[in-house]
C-alpha cells in the first residue's frame, strides 16, 4: 500500500503513520512525503502471534482510492488539533493523548476505538470530538478505557463525546471489565451545553453509569491536567484516583470562578492540586512523579483485583516476607503507651514486595493496603501507632470504611491488625463528625462477607475493637500476640474514673503511688489476652513468631467462604 502525505513532513512522522497502517491492513505500507520518488519510511505488518490462520494468496487486487482516502481521514483525526496545542503539552511534561495510550497499552494493546470519526462533518475541526474510547489489553486484562485529547478545546465535553464515554460505560456494566479514565478536561462546553447537559443520555448519565458500575467492576481513574466541575466528578466516583505531581487537579469551580463566587485569591494547587487531595480531601488514592509513575502505580494496583465482575483477584506466586516473622514480638513494645511503626509488623507478615498503601498522606492512624500472604491478595485494615498513638479520628475512620467497602465488593479478604486506644474524644473531633464517621467503619466491617482475620497486636480499647472487627462482628477469627489487651478503656484512664476519689483520700504520696500501681497490675490481669482466651471471648493466643504461618493458614482454610446478609434491599449506614 502507498501512502503520501504532505510536504515537510518529518522523517520519524513518515514512520509512524507508516507503522500505525501496517497494523490496520496488515501489509506493507510505503509512505511518501510530498512529491518525492522514494519513500521516507517503509513498514510491514507484523503476524500475530498465535495465529493459524493461513495467509491469504495474493492477487492483482488492492485498496481502491476510497479505501485510500478513508485512511487519509484516519491519519489526519489521529493527528488530533492544533500542533501549537501540542506543543504547550511538551512544555507542560504531558503527552499527547494517543502517546498517552502506547504508554499504557504498547504497540499491539489496543484492541479498537470507537467513534474515532465522532462529529466529523462538524463545521470546526473537531478531531473524534475530543475524546478517544475504546478496549485495550492492560497488564494482561481486557478493559475498557476512556482518554481526553486535551489539544482539542481543551478536552472538554460536548454531546458526541458524551455520547461515546456514556456507551463505553454501559458495555462495561455488560462485559463486567474494569474501566481506566485517563481524564485531562476542561469540563462541559459551556457555549454547546444544548443537546448534552441536561439530557436523559446526557452527562449526568455519567454519574449515574459510574453508581452502577460500583462495586461491578473497577474504576480506575488518572488525572493529567485540571479537571473542573463536570470533570472533576468522574475522579472522585471512581473506585481507585491517581493523580500526578504539579500537573493534577480538580475542583468544583476553577480558581477564577472562585474569586469571582467568594473573593478568594487561590491559585489551582492550593485549591484542588496532588499535595490537597492527598493529604486533606483523601480524593487522591496514589500520588504519581508523572506519566510513566501513573502507569507503574495502576499496574501495581490492578494486580490485587479481579480480572472480571464475579471473580476472585488472582493469586500470584508465593514469596517470605522481607524480614523474619522471629522478630515481631521485639518489634512490638511492652508498654502498651510506646509508639513503634506497625509497618514494621506487616513487613513481617506478607510477601516480600506485595505491600501497597493507598491515601498514605490521608488519615494517618490507619494504614490502608493491599499486600499478599502466600501470594493471595489481601486488604490491611491496620491501626498505627507511630501516629496519635493509633487513637481513630474521623478522617482515618472514613478512610478505613471506604477501603473495606471496596474490598469486600472485589471479593479481596481483610486483614484488622489492632491496636489502638480506640475513637479519639474532643470538642474538635465531634464538630468533625467523629461519631457519624465512625459509624461508617464499624457499618463496613459488619457488613462485609469476605472472608476476616482479626489480631489484636497490642492495646484493643474501646469501641476501637468493634471497628476493628472483634469477637462481635463475626469475623472467621480473633486471634491475639501476647501483647494483647481487650478493655473498655486503658488502665490509666480506669484507674481514674473508678478509683480518683479513694485515691484522693490517701495523703502520703508513696503510699498513693503504690496502691495505683497495685489498681493497675489488678486491671491488666482482667484484660490481658490471656483472660480473654480463657473466657473463649477470642480464638487463640499465637506466637508472634507463627503469626504469618497462621494468617497463612486462616486464609487458605476460608477461602470459599459462603457468608451472607439480612435479606433486605440495602443498609442505611453507607
Amino acid at each position: 500500500m502507498k501512502v503520501r502525505i504532505a510536504e515537510g513532513a518529518t522523517e520519524d512522522e513518515a514512520s509512524a503513520i507508516a507503522s500505525a497502517l501496517a497494523q490496520h491492513v496488515r501489509d506493507e505500507v510505503a509512505v511518501y512525503v510530498g512529491d518525492a520518488d522514494e519513500p521516507a519510511a517503509t513498514w510491514s505488518a507484523p503476524a500475530t502471534a498465535g495465529s493459524t490462520t493461513e495467509t491469504p494468496a495474493e492477487d492483482d487486487l488492492g485498496p481502491t482510492e476510497r479505501e485510500e482516502a478513508l485512511w487519509e481521514e484516519i491519519e489526519d483525526i489521529e493527528l488530533g488539533g492544533p500542533e501549537k496545542y501540542k506543543e504547550r503539552l511538551e512544555e507542560q511534561g504531558k503527552l499527547f493523548v494517543r502517546d498517552r495510550l502506547d504508554l499504557w497499552f504498547g504497540e499491539d494493546g489496543l484492541k479498537f476505538e470507537d467513534g474515532k470519526f465522532a462529529n466529523f462533518d462538524a463545521d470546526d475541526r473537531l478531531p473524534a470530538d475530543g475524546l478517544l474510547t475504546g478496549a485495550a489489553e492492560f497488564e494482561g486484562r481486557d478493559v475498557h478505557f476512556m482518554a481526553n485529547d486535551f489539544t482539542v478545546k481543551a478536552g472538554s465535553m460536548a454531546e458526541k463525546g458524551v455520547e461515546k464515554f456514556l456507551r463505553m460505560q454501559q458495555r462495561a456494566l455488560q462485559s463486567g471489565n474494569p474501566v481506566l479514565y485517563l481524564m485531562d478536561s476542561s469540563g462541559g462546553r459551556i457555549d454547546q451545553q444544548t443537546g448534552f447537559f441536561a439530557n436523559r443520555e446526557g452527562i449526568g448519565k455519567y454519574y449515574y453509569n459510574h453508581s452502577m458500575l460500583s462495586g461491578r467492576v473497577p474504576q480506575i481513574c488518572v488525572l493529567y491536567g485540571p479537571c473542573i466541575a463536570g470533570a472533576a466528578y468522574t475522579p472522585v466516583f471512581a473506585d481507585f484516583t491517581i493523580m500526578v505531581e504539579e500537573m493534577s487537579a480538580m475542583a468544583i469551580a476553577s480558581p477564577r470562578m472562585v474569586q469571582m463566587v467568594t473573593g478568594e485569591d487561590i491559585d489551582m494547587q492550593d485549591l484542588g492540586g496532588a499535595g490537597m487531595h492527598a493529604e486533606h480531601s483523601g480524593s487522591a488514592d496514589l500520588v504519581a512523579r508523572d506519566e510513566e509513575h501513573a502507569r507503574e502505580l495502576v499496574a501495581d494496583l490492578v494486580s490485587y483485583l479481579p480480572d472480571k465482575a464475579h471473580e476472585k483477584p488472582p493469586k500470584s506466586e508465593p514469596k517470605a516476607p522481607a524480614k523474619s516473622p522471629e522478630g515481631i514480638d521485639s518489634v512490638v513494645p511492652q508498654s502498651p503507651n510506646k509508639a513503634y511503626d506497625m509497618t514494621d509488623v506487616i513487613d513481617r507478615v506478607v510477601d516480600a514486595g506485595s505491600y501497597f498503601e493507598l491515601r498514605p498522606e490521608f488519615g494517618k492512624e490507619i494504614i490502608t493496603a493491599f499486600a499478599r500472604i502466600d501470594g493471595r491478595p489481601v486488604g490491611i485494615v491496620a491501626n498505627q501507632p507511630d501516629h496519635r498513638s493509633g487513637a481513630i479520628f474521623p478522617d482515618a475512620a472514613e478512610k478505613a470504611a471506604e477501603f473495606i467497602w471496596k474490598c469486600d465488593a472485589f471479593e479481596i479478604p481483610l486483614l484488622y491488625l489492632a491496636d489502638t486506644p480506640g475513637f479519639m474524644a474532643g470538642s474538635q473531633v465531634e464538630k468533625d463528625a467523629i461519631l457519624e464517621k465512625g459509624k461508617k467503619m464499624i457499618y463496613a466491617t459488619s457488613s462485609a462477607t469476605v472472608p476476616k482475620q482479626c489480631v489484636v497486636v497490642r492495646k484493643a480499647y474501646g469501641a476501637g475493637i468493634y471497628a476493628m472487627s472483634g469477637p462481635a462482628y463475626d469475623p472467621q477469627s480473633t486471634i491475639a500476640l501476647p501483647s494483647g489487651e481487650i478493655a473498655i478503656m486503658g488502665p490509666e484512664a480506669a484507674i481514674n474514673a473508678v478509683y480518683a476519689r479513694k485515691l484522693d483520700q490517701i495523703d502520703d504520696e508513696e503510699e498513693r503511688k503504690q496502691r495505683e500501681q497495685e489498681l493497675r497490675e489488678e486491671y491488666r490481669e482482667d484484660i490481658d489476652v490471656h483472660r480473654m482466651a480463657s473466657e473463649t471471648v477470642i480464638d487463640e493466643i499465637v506466637p508472634p513468631s507463627t503469626l504469618r504461618d497462621e494468617l497463612e493458614a486462616r486464609f487458605e482454610f476460608y477461602a470459599d467462604l459462603d457468608k451472607d446478609l439480612p435479606d433486605k434491599k440495602h443498609g442505611t449506614i453507607l
